[in-house]
């Protein structure tokens, strides 16, 4: 289950003025996968070594599918 501090950064990110000329249904999305990857996965250390936002993207997506089942979303992300 997510947590207050989980929904509040997501709610910032939806917020966001990059995203709020998208409708809610792909703000939110947008919104909650980026959480997921930015705060419970290695992603942002991957690009630190110098992994490019696809490789890195890659390397966690199943860190990323995990923590939406642990939210309860029946959507996933699936490999581009």
């Amino acid at each position: 289950m997510a947590t207050m501090e989980d929904f509040l950064a997501i709610e910032k990110i939806a917020m966001a003025g990059h995203l709020r000329h998208l409708p809610p249904s792909i703000r939110v999305w947008q919104a909650v996968t980026s959480h997921a990857r930015h705060a419970h996965t290695d992603y942002d250390s991957l690009l630190e070594e110098g992994y490019d936002q696809e490789s890195a993207r890659h390397f966690v997506i199943d860190d990323i599918n995990e923590r939406l089942v642990l939210w309860g979303c029946k959507r996933r992300l699936e490999e581009e």
